[in-house]
């Protein structure tokens, strides 16, 4: 993927409105990549850097590019309010009209929301892998104890038996 990034990276270099780059999260974008939750390599984000979303298209640089193009332009934001639908503007009205407290606070409380999924998630993905496992000694269990019932022994009796032995 690295190649067809690079070459998306030369494609947008010097663009006044749209920004291709990387930036590694283990020097000294550390901080920009836990700000952005970047959880994994490679990550790629975009939109307003105050709120970069996921992106889930493909990984060539034909997919890439597509997407850029449709993409990575300037979209509405409170330096953009010319860009917003009006529903958009008096919602970031309401904001921009909030106490400083008040909007830190509804910030905390929606990204404790967050926080809590994922906590929840991962919860809930160790109880499946504690069932998993569970279920996986159990199937093994079994399997070892029908070996030691006798069945191999009974399949090389029957095995050796003497052809066509159909008795009726």
């Amino acid at each position: 993927m690295k190649p067809d990034w690079d070459k998306l990276m030369a494609d947008f270099a010097g663009s006044a409105t749209q920004l291709v780059a990387d930036v590694d999260c283990t020097a000294d974008g550390k901080s920009l990549c836990e700000t952005a939750g970047v959880r994994g390599y490679p990550t790629i984000k975009w939109g307003d850097p105050s709120d970069l979303q996921d992106y889930q298209g493909g990984r060539t640089y034909n997919d890439l590019k597509k997407f850029a193009d449709e993409n990575l332009k300037p979209m509405c934001s409170p330096k953009n309010l010319d860009l917003c639908d009006d529903d958009k503007k008096a919602e970031i009205k309401k904001f921009q009209d909030m106490p400083l407290a008040e909007l830190d606070a509804a910030i905390a409380v929606e990204e404790q929301k967050m926080e809590d999924a994922e906590a929840e998630f991962k919860a809930e993905v160790q109880k499946l892998q504690d069932k998993y496992s569970a279920l996986s000694a159990e199937k093994d269990a079994t399997l070892e104890a029908v070996k030691n019932s006798g069945l191999g022994l009974m399949k090389a009796v029957k095995a050796s038996g003497p052809a066509g032995n159909d008795e009726l």
